[in-house]
């Protein structure tokens, strides 16, 4: 294979049958159970890198079902989404997410930079209640539950919160194991078609793992609960900041010489 068509087929590992096809990626049908809880504020400025800022002691725990996800198949997915602002803006870092599908594990990861692992997350209705769990292998580490569609949201201001900037930690190790990639990124949800949105009462439940660390940001207070219903394209990011360049002159010097060879 000639080293030009290396580079033009160059998108995704492997080369020559990719994790994952190309974009765009639109999402049809996707469902959020989204429980917002008051935690430890001194723990959130732990996790929360610079330049990002915590706003309020909020995490937001979700559940989300996508039954028709283009390139990526049939997957559940959650985790953990911290609201912040990045230069006055105010927008979403996710800290953590679980989910059941190779695909988007590994395009999430080299693309955008999701904190994606794999573990085994669901959401249905079970009779009057939506439910959220995720497990870790074998173990329970969080359960959401929502009485399903009490209260009409106001769809206006859903629909503003699904398109504010979410930012991402983008990690990509050397082969000698030093970090050849640390950048902040930034990506948005575009093209959304808002079926519907709705609250309710709902209650969370989080335990320890030492592989699923959610219950390092405890449940003090739940705040509110939505459930939404949306079709969305996942759009690709761009670096609004990058960690490497703001090291020493001699790691600049050396990650500068290692992206010319």
């Amino acid at each position: 294979m000639h080293q030009d068509t290396v580079r033009a087929k160059a998108f995704a590992m492997p080369l020559t049958s990719p994790a994952y096809p190309a974009g765009p990626y639109r999402f049809r049908n996707r469902e959020y159970l989204i429980i917002t809880y008051r935690t430890d504020p001194q723990k959130l400025r732990d996790l929360v890198p610079e330049p990002l800022q915590v706003v309020e002691p909020l995490v937001k725990f979700e559940f989300i079902r996508m039954p028709d996800s283009t390139g990526f198949g049939d997957y559940t997915e959650s985790g953990q989404v911290i609201p912040v602002s990045f230069g006055g803006r105010k927008g979403s870092y996710t800290h953590c997410m679980f989910l059941n599908d190779h695909p988007p594990i590994a395009g999430g990861r080299e693309l955008w930079g999701f904190p994606k692992k794999l573990a085994s997350p669901t959401l249905r209705t079970e009779t009057d209640t939506l439910v959220g769990t995720l497990n870790y292998g074998p173990v329970r580490v969080a359960t959401g539950t929502m009485g399903y569609k009490h209260r009409a949201a106001d769809l206006a201001s859903v629909k503003a919160s699904l398109a504010e900037p979410n930012f991402l930690l983008k990690i990509i190790p050397h082969v000698d194991g030093t970090p050849r990639i640390c950048e902040l990124v930034e990506y948005h949800l575009e093209e959304i078609n808002l079926q519907g949105a709705w609250t309710g009462p709902a209650a969370l439940n989080l335990w320890s793992h030492a592989l699923a660390p959610v219950a390092e940001l405890p449940v003090l207070e739940i705040v509110s609960a939505i459930h939404i219903v949306a079709d969305l394209t996942l759009a690709l990011g761009k670096v609004v900041h990058d960690y490497l360049a703001e090291a020493e002159p001699r790691h600049r010097k050396g990650r500068i010489h290692e992206l010319a060879d």
